[in-house]
């Protein structure tokens, strides 16, 4: 953590002497002189990373720098605080303070000389470090070639034959409920084999109702239900208030309506099975729970009957094949490495993540022969005879050979909590905020972030969730023994803490952990008690809050949390809802990230306080967002996502600079999309407009809001929402659309939702070059009829068909030539799937929900008609047309075939 923190100190420093020296004038010389002190350590700390583990000269002095540099961060964030609040006082206000403010100066200026002494002394301390590292033998680290992602989660070794007996196991058997267990060391594979069954075709065809609930050891039955009841459709906000016994009731009545599986992951207690018996309705319709442990006394409490599945370790040609996978891909091994690579399987001794780890180790070393002997020499020694020790040994090593980059953020996933599935988005906006991320010229922040978790991807880390239309990672996840490691190593490191079970807290518990030092908060449960408990954090710089539940605040407690951590830079407060905007909130002067939720619908001026606000994520009951603060003042701002048509301040045209940084500006209103904003915008990539879009849309002498659009060259992603409430959605029907040269011309992603267009229009939207993906939601197009014209639709991937009354659909193969995936929903008119898609070779995926029986028998011969011809195999997934899930009214059914 010290290398990220000094490279984050030194770009503030830099930030700060660049947009703010009227702010920090006063100290402007001694924090120059820090600033230039400071970046000595930087190279000392790239050129010590990796081998510190084994140095306790170079580990002592990276603490000592850590700990300066965290001193210097507190002193210099401390005071443009000052010097912010100073500033905003009246002349009155400033009166007042006549004397208390200059002390507060002479102050900073005292303790930033200290440091400056302290970094010169341990610049001394480090000449002898450097003297000791090089008289070691040290490995050296170049850049290394980068690798796409090697293997998926379900391309594995050595599991075939356990998840075909498990299978035949599950689908067949009595018609009672039945309880089936896989049990294991850590790191076996336990998850991976459930997962495998999960995703089968044959478990989708027979099991309509499944839902996947990870248990783990901190254990909540009120999380575990509330878990499986949104996953089979069932809305979860209005049953935040009811008990536990309700919300089980809930489940059973739910469950006894058809035959389901439920698997529960990582299960450690036997009070689990039965806290959940009576949830789990046993309705003689052949249900199952598959359910994962580490502890065979579990397996045998959940089902006398059955004995558990024991899950066996890989042999020695399945341990080398899973190394080569995650080592070299689908590439063959040479004689040579061939010989070290099978010493290193050998020693991992069938362990799978094990195995799985050291290939991250190989991937990094590249075809090198002598990195590869390097290794297999090393790996003995992190032998143990406890396997589970010898897990952890092999994680640390792992980590141990990361680059100095990419430590923090491997650390930061301890942050969420055990096998969530985090969104790429956000976790790509969160490392940017804490300064994790160093500026690469010729790449965006975003990119070189989305970079760096490829890497971890690669090396074996870091698991993908899900992925997104176009091939990149959605949402990721570690293996729990890897979560395990990030939250002991942060610990080591003073990177977090994490703030769990306190049920009955006060102001006066013993219980509440000391904030003194913190300098990053996770909050996983009982948000309002901790809140309550006035807690006090004057080093916090992050507060996420990850509760499964929505928790209102009181009035009286608004500013409970700028009150309590006013260095805040990251804050993460989705599941905290505020009743008015917390004025307080604009004194946080170093936020760079902000979810927030409210119940209001104005963003009041003072907001603009914020300048360093880099991400800003609003979320309101409101349909429309008033934002009065002055974004274009708001320097660093680079995300703005509401979910809210948002009104923007017009810019002032000779007193601002244009956002040259801004790439996302999701949902606008109309009113907002003027030639001024979008001039202002040059390298927008994402936008979103919500409203009566006949204003953007309609031409008027042959020009129209929208041409401002066209001329953003850098967007890739539009979403146009005609949403014209109070009235009807046919009162909004849009009398005109753009001509092809006035959309912009770089255009991947466009999403249409309720403007109700004429399906001729199509053939404007299939002249796009580039246009990957194409969503048309509720009521995009309307009429029974829809014939594309040749020569469209050359790139297009994704095709999304939501809730229309298309009846016909004539196309031809040559009008979707590159077509991998099609979503059909809520085309209950819709008399067939075009027979021709059966000879698009690129088709990978039909996913049918709620359309007629002849459109899912159309769709049946397309999967026939393409194995016959051997083409790439097809996934096809039906929904019944009688199941709506977005209602929760009827239980979730499926067919996958």
């Amino acid at each position: 953590m010290a290398d990220a923190a000094v490279e984050f100190l030194l770009e503030n420093l830099k930030q700060l002497l660049v947009y703010n020296i009227k702010l920090i004038g006063a100290v402007k010389s001694e924090v120059e002189e820090l600033y230039s002190d400071l970046k000595v350590f930087k190279a000392f700390l790239k050129d010590s990373t990796g081998k510190r583990q084994n140095h306790e000269v170079l580990k002592e002095l990276v603490n000592q720098i850590r700990d300066v540099v965290y001193e210097a961060e507190d002193t210099v964030e401390a005071f443009v605080c000052q010097a912010a609040e100073h500033k905003a006082r009246n002349y009155i206000e400033k009166a007042f303070h006549i004397l208390d403010y200059p002390a507060e100066l002479r102050k900073s200026v005292k303790t930033i000389e200290n440091i400056r002494q302290r970094v010169r002394k341990i610049y001394e301390n480090k000449l002898f470090g450097f003297e000791a590292l090089q008289n070691r033998e040290g490995s050296t680290r170049g850049a290394k070639e980068k690798k796409a992602p090697i293997v998926e989660e379900h391309d594995v070794v050595g599991f075939q034959d356990e998840a075909n007996n498990l299978i035949i196991l599950l689908n067949e058997g009595s018609e009672e409920l039945e309880v089936t267990s896989i049990i294991g060391m850590p790191g076996l594979g336990k998850t991976t084999l459930a997962r495998m069954i999960f995703r089968d075709s044959r478990i989708e065809y027979e099991f309509y109702n499944r839902a996947w609930v990870f248990v783990s050891q901190e254990y909540s039955r009120r999380e575990v239900i509330l878990n499986i009841l949104s996953q089979f459709g069932k809305p979860t906000n209005e049953m935040s208030t009811k008990d536990d016994e309700s919300l089980a009731d809930e489940l059973r009545k739910l469950l006894e309506r058809g035959k389901y599986l439920i698997v529960l992951d990582d299960v450690w207690s036997e009070e689990v099975c039965n806290d959940l018996k009576v949830a789990f309705h046993a309705n003689r319709s052949r249900s199952r729970i598959l359910l994962t442990s580490r502890i065979e006394n579990v397996a045998l409490s959940a089902n006398l009957n059955r004995g558990a599945y024991k899950l066996r370790f890989l042999t020695p040609d399945e341990s080398w094949t899973l190394l080569q996978r995650k080592a070299v891909g689908s590439k063959k091994c040479d004689e040579e490495l061939t010989k070290h690579g099978m010493i290193i399987a050998k020693e991992c001794e069938g362990l799978p993540l094990a195995i799985v780890v050291i290939g991250g180790i190989l991937l990094q070393k590249g075809r090198d022969s002598n990195s590869w002997e390097r290794v297999s020499k090393s790996v003995h020694t992190y032998l143990t005879t406890d396997k589970e020790q010898r897990m952890n040994k092999f994680i640390e090593l792992s980590f141990n050979h990361l680059p100095y980059h990419l430590k923090s953020c491997f650390l930061y996933f301890g942050m969420f909590p055990e096998d969530s599935q985090i969104p790429v988005w956000k976790l790509v906006r969160i490392w940017i905020a804490e300064g994790f991320i160093q500026y690469n010229e010729g790449m965006s922040l975003e990119d070189t972030a989305e970079e760096y978790l490829d890497d971890l991807v690669n090396m074996n880390l870091v698991m993908v969730g899900d992925w997104t239309s176009n091939g990149k990672v959605k949402t990721c996840h570690i293996h729990d023994m890897l979560h395990v490691f990030c939250k002991n190593q942060a610990k080591q490191e003073s990177l977090f803490q994490e703030i769990k079970d306190l049920d009955q807290v006060s102001s006066s518990s013993s219980s509440i952990p000391s904030l003194e030092k913190c300098r990053r908060l996770c909050i996983h449960s009982n948000v309002l008690n901790y809140i309550s408990s006035k807690p006090c954090g004057p080093r916090v710089r992050s507060f996420l809050c990850f509760s499964s539940e929505e928790t209102i605040l009181p009035r009286e407690q608004i500013s409970s949390i700028p009150d309590a951590f006013k260095l805040l830079r990251v804050l993460d407060s989705k599941p905290i809802r505020f009743q008015i905007f917390p004025k307080d909130l604009c004194q946080l002067v170093h936020l760079r990230y902000l979810v927030l939720t409210i119940n209001s619908h104005v963003i009041p001026p003072n907001f603009s306080k914020l300048w360093n606000i880099q991400t800003l994520v609003i979320e309101t009951e409101s349909r429309n967002l008033n934002i009065q603060a002055d974004i274009w003042e708001m320097i660093h701002l680079r995300h703005l996502k509401t979910n809210a048509s948002t009104t923007l301040p017009p810019p002032r045209k000779k007193t601002q600079r244009n956002k040259e940084d801004l790439r996302t500006l999701s949902t606008i209103s109309p009113k907002s999309c003027t030639e001024d904003v979008f001039a202002r915008v040059p390298n927008l990539k994402k936008l979103g407009i919500r409203g009566r879009l006949a204003e953007v849309l309609d031409d008027k002498g042959g020009s129209s809001l929208f041409d401002s659009v066209g001329k953003l060259d850098c967007l890739e992603n539009l979403k146009l929402w005609n949403d014209v409430y109070p009235q009807t959605p046919s009162e909004g029907k849009l009398l005109s659309f753009p001509q092809i040269y006035k959309f912009p011309p770089n255009l991947k992603k466009l999403t249409l939702e309720g403007t109700l267009l004429n399906w001729k229009h199509m053939s404007t939207l299939g002249m796009l070059e580039s246009l990957e993906i194409l969503k048309l939601k509720e009521n995009a197009f309307k009429g029974d009829w829809w014939e594309p014209k040749d020569g469209g639709f050359g790139v297009l991937k994704v095709l999304h068909i939501g809730r229309t009354d298309l009846v016909t659909w004539k196309a031809s193969s040559h009008h979707f030539p590159r077509l991998r995936s099609l979503y059909l929903e809520h085309c209950r008119k819709l008399q067939e799937v075009p027979s021709s898609f059966a000879d698009v070779s690129s088709l990978q995926l039909m996913h049918l929900h709620c359309t007629t029986e002849s459109a899912a028998t159309s769709a049946k011969e397309i999967q026939l008609a393409k194995r016959t011809a051997q083409h790439s195999e097809m996934k096809l997934t039906i929904y019944p047309p009688d199941h709506d899930k977005s209602s929760g009214n009827n239980f979730l059914s499926s067919r996958s075939y």
